[in-house]
Formats: C-alpha cells, sequence, structure tokens
C-alpha cells in the first residue's frame, strides 16, 4: 500500500469515528434543549391530539438510544428525515442550500489564498520597513473583528455610500438560469449568459471579502512570521552568497519551507467558514446553508438541526483530508514517515 493510499485510508477512519461521536453528540443535544419540537412545529393552536400524533411519528415517545436506532436506520438508506420547518425531506433542503454556501466559501478561501499569502511573503520580503509595517497594521485589522462586522462595514461603505455592490441575493432578479450544479457562476456559465455570470460574481464579492478578512489576516500574519524565520536559516544565507536575486529566493527558498504551517491554519480557518458564513449569509440575504441551519435551530427542527450538523462537519473533515494530503505533497518527510510506518 502506498504512503498516500495509507495516509488517506488512515484519516477517513478516523473522521468516520469523528462524524459517529458528532452525531450521537447533537442527537442527544438536539432533543435534550427546552422545548416540545412538536409542539413549536404544529404551533400553539395545534390539539393535543395532533400534538401526541406527531411525537409518535417522530419517535419522541421513545428512550434516546431507540430514537437513535431509528435516526442511524434511517441515515444507512440516505434519509434524514422531514423538515418541521420546510415540510420538506432534509436531504433536499441540504441539496438546494448547500452549493450557495459552499460557492460563498471557495470564493473566499480563493480570496484568502490569493491575498493573505502575497501580504505576507511581501512583509517577509520587506520587513521592518514602511511596506512591512502597513501590511502587518492591515493583517491586525483583519483579525480584530469578527466576520459579521466587516460584513456590515463593507455594506455601509460600498453598497449604500458608495452604491457599487448589490447588498442581497445571489443575483439580479431578472436573470434566470437553469440550476445544474447549484453553483451561479458556472451554472450561468454553462448557460452561456455572461450577463447573469457578471451579475453573480458582483453578488458574491462583498459577502466573500467579509468572510474572508480575517483568514486574510491570519494567513498574512503567519507566512511573514514563517518566512521571517526561514529568512535565518543557513541555506537562504547560501543562496545569497551564491548571488542569486531576492525575489527568487523569496518565492522559491523561503516561501515553500513556511507553507506549512500557513497551510495548516488556512485549512482549518477555510473550514471554519462553514460554521462561521451564517452571519454574513443574514446580512446579506444569502439563502445558504448557514442561514437555513440557523433557522431549524430556532424552530427546534430536530431533523434538520441533525443532517445541517453532520453535513458541516463532513466537509471540515474532508478539508482537513484534503490540507494533510497537501502538506504531506509539499513536505517529504511525512511521505517518508508514512512509508516507514
Amino acid at each position: 500500500m502506498s504512503p498516500v493510499v495509507r495516509l488517506i485510508a488512515k484519516r477517513l477512519g478516523i473522521s468516520l469515528i469523528v462524524l459517529i461521536g458528532v452525531s450521537m453528540l447533537i442527537f442527544t443535544i438536539a432533543r435534550v434543549i427546552p422545548g416540545d419540537p412538536a409542539r413549536i412545529a404544529l404551533g400553539p393552536n395545534a390539539t393535543a391530539e395532533q400534538v401526541a400524533a406527531l411525537r409518535e411519528r417522530l419517535h419522541l415517545n421513545e428512550s434516546l438510544p431507540v430514537q437513535y436506532g431509528y435516526f442511524i436506520a434511517d441515515l444507512a438508506q440516505g434519509d434524514l428525515g422531514i423538515s418541521l420547518y420546510t415540510n420538506r425531506p432534509v436531504t433536499r433542503d441540504i441539496a438546494q442550500f448547500l452549493p450557495a454556501t459552499l460557492e460563498l466559501i471557495l470564493v473566499a478561501g480563493t480570496m484568502m489564498i490569493l491575498i493573505g499569502l502575497p501580504l505576507g511573503v511581501i512583509s517577509a520580503r520587506y520587513r521592518d520597513t514602511w511596506i512591512d509595517g502597513t501590511v502587518r497594521v492591515v493583517s491586525l485589522l483583519g483579525v480584530s473583528a469578527p466576520s459579521f462586522v466587516w460584513a456590515v462595514i463593507l455594506m455601509l461603505l460600498f453598497a449604500f455610500f458608495l452604491p457599487i455592490f448589490p447588498i442581497a441575493g445571489r443575483m439580479a432578479d431578472s436573470f434566470t438560469v437553469p440550476t445544474v450544479t447549484g453553483f451561479l457562476l458556472i451554472d450561468t456559465l454553462v448557460a452561456g449568459n455572461t450577463r447573469a455570470f457578471g451579475s453573480a460574481a458582483w453578488h458574491i464579492v462583498l459577502p466573500a471579502f467579509a468572510l474572508a478578512l480575517s483568514g486574510i489576516g491570519q494567513a498574512a500574519r503567519l507566512t511573514r512570521a514563517n518566512m521571517v524565520e526561514t529568512y535565518d536559516k543557513p541555506f537562504i544565507e547560501m543562496a545569497r552568497s551564491y548571488g542569486f536575486p531576492e525575489r527568487r529566493i523569496a518565492n522559491r527558498y523561503a516561501f515553500r519551507p513556511s507553507m506549512i504551517p500557513s497551510l495548516t491554519i488556512i485549512g482549518l480557518d477555510f473550514a471554519a467558514m462553514l460554521g462561521n458564513a451564517f452571519l454574513v449569509e443574514a446580512v446579506f440575504a444569502w439563502p445558504g446553508l448557514s442561514r437555513y441551519g440557523v433557522a431549524v435551530i430556532l424552530r427546534k427542527d430536530l431533523n434538520a438541526i441533525v443532517g445541517t450538523v453532520l453535513v458541516i462537519s463532513a466537509m471540515f473533515l474532508i478539508v482537513n483530508i484534503i490540507v494533510d494530503l497537501l502538506i504531506a505533497f509539499i513536505n517529504p518527510r511525512i511521505r517518508l514517515s508514512q512509508r516507514t510506518a
């Protein structure tokens, strides 16, 4: 078995155990918090008989282990139950709302990488100059406030005072494109509608940037710190003694060893966006899974709560596996350790 396959198998096994633990934890918490989900779903005007019938249908009269057994049996068949919030299968709700959140997070993650890493490289290359100071101040501002604060600030600046960007939704109502992937940036290109693509891209800029700002600051600060440390290594001095240009030293010899800690933090920040996106989605009226998750929690929609948390947890674990593979690709010592394990 190759080292990469062994690494993937190990991570998948750990991830499966974590998912089982998360499902048990969130299943228990969702059922012990105060409030009768059947009464909340049916409203105050429902009769006692209607509430009792719904409780029976949801197996709420059974013990927690029995309820969890019903849940696992349904989950094995790909059934997460019916949402009391939308009266639709939870899997259908997730399939509808998840692409919007994933698209937002992918764009925000791309911004985090394309802006944060170069800022860190520039700051380290020109350390102790005004360029370094400016980047460090900007990075500190990025991490000093949560995403929803930046969402409000960006909306006030670039949607109200300077009406450049739209403030809500994923695309102008005047455009309609067939749903293929659920990602509007892709579906509009598949449909060949460049104007709709421009509208979708323009709508996603502000929420994605608000979500990415904290990660941009974190990536820049960590990359700078790692590269400054790498610059003091003997092999950098040797490269300078051979007369290599500073740009080549920075991009080729200092950046790659510094990428491993930065990549780990970027991966964690990227995965954390799945849970942090709900406030940004609320500010920009973005119809994503995080916003849906908040709505079902407020209504104690048991099936939807468990389904949403499981999907977010699975995405978090998938991102961690991808980061581990990227780090193994960058750092040959990890591949060698897997081979000898």
